[in-house]
């Protein structure tokens, strides 16, 4: 059976991530985001495949320095131990160094741009973009921006 990491900072980012729950079961799936009040609950609904990182925050530089290198610290024990076929993100910071590392070890990356870009990528998705082998983007007025994403519009 298949391992997919589902990987996703806290709030609209997860919500998005969690709208694929239905595949949860279908595939042995570990989820990740950052370990918020929020987010604590999660591990009752998805018992031993809920996985936390540090919550960092880019406006206090410093301390996220050091909580973002932890969080790569976590990524990399998180991908030996489970071994992923695949990494399914909706970005975002938190996403980024399980992608690089899944690229490295030629696993697959699919990275689901936020609804919520209308006239530009995230900072994440700038920077998974070349690396990830399926970018998803689900505005039409993000096409010329990332030429080889997918266009997958959702909805309201």
């Amino acid at each position: 059976m298949k391992t997919i990491f589902f990987v996703a900072s806290t709030g609209g980012h997860l919500r998005q991530l969690l709208g694929l729950a239905p595949m949860f079961d279908k595939y042995n799936s570990h989820i990740f985001t950052e370990k918020t009040n929020s987010t604590k609950v999660l591990r009752e609904t998805y018992k031993g495949r809920m996985h936390y990182f540090v919550f960092g925050s880019k406006i206090h530089l410093i301390s996220y320095l050091f909580k973002f290198s932890w969080n790569i610290l976590k990524s990399l024990f998180y991908f030996f131990r489970y071994r992923p076929d695949f990494i399914i993100t909706t970005g975002t910071h938190t996403a980024v160094p399980l992608c690089y590392i899944a690229h490295a070890f030629k696993r697959k990356v699919i990275y689901v741009e936020t609804r919520s870009s209308f006239d530009k990528i995230t900072k994440a998705g700038q920077l998974v973009y070349k690396k990830a082998d399926l970018f998803v983007i689900q505005r039409k007025s993000l096409q010329d921006l990332v030429p080889n994403a997918v266009l997958c519009e959702v909805e309201e």
